[in-house]
């Protein structure tokens, strides 16, 4: 089977750095083929017998421990959950000079609409939508000040996500759909 791994909070800001090259051995030496990196903030498709996403987690945060001694999360999408939020993102959404518009993958423990009890979202504003596994989330720049979504950063729902801009989301279903 196919799936993505998003790690959270690696080469952010310097914090938690992690060589991409280095990153796709810890993958292969757990187990893991086929196995693709897309640019530096964590993003690896890869091909495992093993269909529990859970198990998969575990033992790639092990390596991930092992090898670089940091504890990272790994949330994994199989490629029919990765298709099915990629879908779901409005065409005419795009992170680009006039608008702002990210993906925030769920962990498993909170993947449920009612998460969006949990945020301040100005309908005004804010053009929030929950699809299983994500939340897709949209701004024009110009009111990105004034958005809800910049309130999420420091919560305690923020832990429990890993944010992806939509063009950077699109482009790992491309490589998805390359290596299926």
């Amino acid at each position: 089977m196919i799936y993505i791994a998003l790690l959270r909070g690696i080469n952010v800001g310097g914090k938690n750095k992690m060589d991409m090259k280095l990153l796709k051995q810890t993958f292969e030496q757990a187990g893991m083929n086929d196995v693709v990196t897309y640019i530096n903030t964590g993003n690896i498709i890869f091909s495992s017998i093993s269909t529990s996403k859970t198990d998969l987690s575990r033992i790639l945060e092990e390596a991930i421990h092992s090898d670089f001694g940091l504890k990272i999360n790994v949330l994994i999408c199989s490629f029919d959950d990765f298709k099915a939020i990629i879908h779901s993102i409005p065409d005419a959404w795009r992170n680009d000079k006039d608008m702002k518009s990210d993906v925030l993958f769920l962990w498993d423990e909170i993947d449920d609409e009612s998460v969006l009890k949990n945020l301040v979202i100005k309908p005004d504003i804010d053009r929030v939508v929950y699809v299983p596994g994500a939340i897709l989330w949209s701004a024009e720049k110009k009111n990105i000040s004034k958005s809800g979504m910049v309130k999420i950063v420091g919560s305690k729902l923020y832990k429990q996500v890993t944010v992806r801009n939509v063009n950077t989301a699109r482009k790992i279903y491309e490589l998805l759909q390359q290596n299926s």
